[in-house]
Parts: structure tokens; sequence; C-alpha cells
């Protein structure tokens, strides 16, 4: 991931004036995944509620204020939307979730929604009941706070909290860094899920062709349908970078615009992989159904090459089993034997013909 441009000023040094007295340290609540108060770039220690934090970094009027939720409810994320001045109409969507990649202004706010992805790992793609988990991302971006909401155990972003701080010169730059490091770390787990896709579509379409493989159209339109829920999370977000990268607000500075844009080449790698696999998982599911097809064709010709066959002797005895007095060879000592041998023989004729024609 390539860094930000620096801001000047020494690499991991807190100036004077960003060493408070460490704040008296305050439980975090079962929703509040971290909350932290960046100035020039580095964290300042000690645990933070969201008014305390808030409140010290408007009384420096230098750096922000980043907090991460984890599934909130309307009564847990209210006093965060007042202390912060969040609107209630992306507060809702932060609470109920299940929205598609968007971005959103409201007033001196933005709101934008990614989803998350994750692959599940199977033991193989033709016994797999789930390829694709989702979950959502939520950020409030101010000029001074970052608000990140989660949905699902699989989206977290301590990693990109971890990250950030490593490297204070990115933290410089402000919650722009932050909302560019997520969209990051979201589209790079878009690029890891493709790749693990695209490993079961290999494998599931050598199995295809194989001679002898039992593979179900079932697990092909499962492959498919897991593809199409990466399809909702990947392609409604090119419309967000874009506008991020073309300076939809001010919010986002010129030197961070750049970044967006490569992430959004990304995005773009990624979109074009997934339409790929739609495609190549409707061929492959054609030529299921025709292998299927061919295989009933040729289970039919087996079928009906030994209904003729064994329709000789049911024929033959059908015929000296009827009640006549006066029949051929009747009473004759050799006609049993001599009738075996015909039906056997027209039946083993029979055989040759259909194997000479590949029915058996």
């Amino acid at each position: 991931m390539p860094s930000l441009p620096s801001l000047g000023g020494l690499r991991g040094r807190v100036p004077d004036r960003a060493r408070p007295a460490v704040p008296i340290p305050v439980p975090l609540s079962a929703y509040v995944v971290d909350c932290g108060v960046y100035v020039d770039g580095v964290r300042l220690p000690g645990r933070w509620s969201h008014t305390d934090a808030v409140e010290e970094v408007r009384k420096r009027g230098d750096g922000f204020v980043w907090i991460g939720l984890h599934e909130p409810d309307e009564e847990q994320i209210q006093g965060v939307a007042e202390t912060f001045g969040l609107h209630e109409l992306a507060v809702e969507d932060a609470v109920h979730a299940h929205q598609r990649p968007k971005l959103e202004r409201y007033d001196n706010t933005l709101f934008m929604v990614l989803k998350t992805v994750r692959y599940v790992q199977n033991a193989s793609p033709d016994t797999a009941n789930e390829i694709v988990e989702s979950g959502e991302v939520m950020v409030f971006l101010g000029r001074d706070f970052v608000v990140t909401v989660r949905h699902g155990n699989h989206s977290g972003l301590a990693v990109v909290r971890r990250e950030l701080e490593e490297e204070p010169e990115r933290l410089k730059v402000g919650p722009a860094a932050v909302l560019y490091s997520i969209a990051d770390h979201v589209v790079d787990n878009y690029l890891d899920v493709t790749d693990h896709i695209e490993d079961d579509i290999d494998q599931m379409e050598a199995l295809v062709f194989a001679p002898r493989s039992r593979v179900s159209a079932d697990q092909i339109y499962l492959m498919k349908r897991e593809v199409l829920e990466l399809r909702r999370a990947v392609m409604p977000l090119a419309v967000p970078l874009r506008r991020l990268a073309e300076g939809y607000t001010p919010l986002i500075p010129e030197q961070v615009r750049s970044y967006f844009r490569d992430v959004d080449d990304h995005l773009t790698e990624v979109s074009e992989r997934v339409i790929n696999f739609d495609e190549l998982l409707t061929t492959l599911v054609d030529a299921t159904l025709a292998k299927i097809t061919l295989q009933q064709n040729s289970d039919m010709r087996k079928i009906s090459a030994w209904v003729a066959i064994i329709s000789v002797p049911t024929m033959v005895v059908g015929v000296y089993g009827m009640n006549f007095e006066f029949m051929p060879e009747l009473h004759w000592k050799y006609g049993y034997p001599v009738v075996i041998a015909v039906i056997l023989g027209a039946c083993l004729t029979l055989y040759r013909i259909f194997r000479r024609n590949r029915w058996l």
C-alpha cells in the first residue's frame, strides 16, 4: 500500500503541545471497539470516551478522533450521533445495515458504505455450502472525526488502525487518510477473494470436463450465486470511489485524491474478473447440462439395446408357452436344446451388433 505524502515534522515525534496529562481510563462499551485521539499523526495515550475525545480535539483545534463501533443499536449510537452531529438518515442506515455501497454528503459530513467480503474455506468447491461471506463498513467522515460502524464478524479494522498508527506521516493528513486506508483494505480483500474463487472455478472446470466427473449443476449454481453476491459488493462501489478521486468534497484534500484513483483502478480489476467469472460459470452450467443430456442419451441407448436382446427369448418363450397341441418340434427329443441354442445365438448376435455400434 503506498504511503501518503509527508506534511512535514519528524516521523513519530509528538510535539510538546500534544502531551497532555494522561486521562483517567474509561471503560469502553461492548459496541465500542476502540476510540483514539490523534494529533500530528500520533495517538495520544490513555483510553477515551467519545465525548472526552472530541472535547480534547476541539479544545486543541488540531487532530481528530477515530471511534470504531460494532453493530450498535439505535439507543447505543444515539450518544455518538449527537456528539459528532451525524445526520439521522445516515445513522438509521448505519444501524440497520444491508445497504448498497454508496457515498452521501450531509452538510459537513460524508457518509460512505462499503461492503466487505470474506472467502469461506471449503474442502472442495463441489461440496461447499457457502463460499463468500459478506458484511458492511459504514464510515462517517468529518473535519475532525472518523466514526466507523461495522456489521459482520470478519470486517474488523484493527489491522488498518495498527498500520496507520505505525506510520504517523499518513495520519497527519487527517481523517481522509483513514477513509482511504479503509477503502484500500476492503478492495484488497476483494482481490484476495477473487483469487480464491478463481482457483475454485478452475478446479470446478476441470471436474466438469473430466470423463467421469460427478459435478452437479446445483454446485455450479451455488458458485454463480456467490459470485453474484461478490458482484453486488464490488460494482456499486465504483461511482463513490470515482467521486472521491474527482474532488467531490473539500474533506478529501488534493494529496489524497490520487490514492483513491489507485483504489479505483484495483476495483476495476476486480470488477472485470467478477464479470469473467459470471460468464465462465454460465458456460460451465451449459456444459454440465449438455453433459447430463448426453449421459441420459447414452443410458437410454443401453437400456434400448438390452430390451432388444431380452425381447428375443421373451418372444420365443411366449410362443412356446401357448397351449396349442400341434407345434413345431414339440415332441422332438432335441427340440428344447435347439430352441435354447437358437435363443442364445440370436442374443449373442444382437449383443455383438450393439457393441460394434457402441450402444453397449
